[in-house]
């Protein structure tokens, strides 16, 4: 029974009486609704009850309900119905958005303020079905389904539950960039189109004759390549040291491998790791790369560290040869973000 005012020797009908009492036991009489809808004060003591395919509100405003007065209201559709304070104040500790069959009291304590009791919520039963499932939450409580083996859980705001299932990232792993390889042929090869990555790896292995082995980062012939190492020389006889010191002071390429000494084709192998490829400042390396001729006799071991002092950013390596061309080989280019 919807409140109302009783006059001194009233009588009441069984028909009032009935639904007085159903009211008292938190029923009363029922207002239908489907589409959104403002409360009214003839609202008060009854229950609203709204049944919506889509999501629905139900907006409560001031200066319409007495202390004390309540209204229940349910939602029988299937969309989500959300008790919305206009210009009145409604607390809960619960949640205001109802989804399909659920319900609760609108409880004022003041004209403009009134406290949402909210009798059942989802979370009050779990939505979980399957081994692995994830208990998620878009406005109402929801079952994330387990993912594939080997997946994890990733953060993604376009989904409806603002997570899913996805492979592991790579992370620092390294990629090849130049697919297969490329062959050192001619006096100079260049590989390209690697901006965009904080790592570098250079690989090579390669034949040469009387030549150095020569490294540039983006085709810079200037004198701004600061390293230093040494090379050691071994020989038939077994004999090894330290004959001579790579130069400190500023170069046009980075020596990356020797067979000036070399008679025939020698073979020279080595590698180079570069980081800070993808920033505008120093670049740093290190590298170690050895090559043998004269049948294998003897051997030339270089080792050096160092920093590029050129200020942009990484978009190609040059390997090329002090004199002559490269007989064979090829040259492998490795990034990491």
């Amino acid at each position: 029974m919807a409140k109302q005012t009783f006059t001194t020797g009233q009588v009441l009908t069984a028909a009032q009486m009935t639904s007085l009492q159903q009211t008292a036991m938190g029923g009363g009489d029922t207002t239908a609704k489907t589409t959104s809808y403002v409360l009214v004060a003839a609202d008060a003591g009854t229950v609203v009850a709204m049944n919506a395919a889509g999501a629905t509100t139900i907006t409560v405003n001031t200066a319409l309900f007495a202390a004390g007065d309540t209204v229940f209201i349910q939602n029988r559709g299937a969309g989500v119905c959300t008790i919305t304070a206009g210009t009145a104040t409604v607390s809960t500790a619960g949640s205001l958005a109802l989804g399909q069959y659920e319900g609760g009291t609108l409880y004022f304590t003041a004209t403009g303020a009134a406290v949402f009791y909210d009798y059942v919520q989802t979370g009050a039963v779990s939505p979980l079905t399957t081994k692995g499932d994830v208990w998620g939450y878009s406005t109402l409580d929801a079952r994330i389904p387990v993912g594939a083996n080997d997946t994890v859980l990733t953060a993604d705001s376009a989904q409806a539950l603002g997570v899913k299932w996805a492979a592991p990232s790579a992370g620092a792993n390294w990629s090849l960039l130049n697919s297969g390889g490329t062959s050192l042929t001619g006096s100079a090869v260049t590989i390209s189109s690697i901006s965009g990555k904080d790592k570098l790896m250079v690989v090579w292995s390669g034949t040469a004759t009387q030549s150095d082995f020569r490294l540039r980062l983006n085709a810079d012939t200037g004198a701004n390549y600061s390293y230093f190492g040494g090379f050691i020389q071994g020989d038939s006889s077994a004999n090894a040291g330290l004959v001579g010191n790579l130069v400190g002071t500023a170069q046009t390429s980075i020596q990356i491998g020797k067979t000036s000494n070399a008679a025939s084709a020698s073979t020279v192998s080595g590698g180079i790791t570069i980081t800070g490829c993808n920033a505008t400042g120093f670049k740093q390396f290190a590298y170690a790369s050895g090559a043998d001729y004269n049948s294998s006799t003897n051997q030339r071991n270089l080792s050096a560290q160092g920093i590029y002092i050129g200020t942009s950013t990484i978009s190609s390596v040059t390997i090329s040869t002090t004199s002559g061309n490269f007989g064979t080989g090829t040259v492998w280019v490795y990034a990491s973000a």
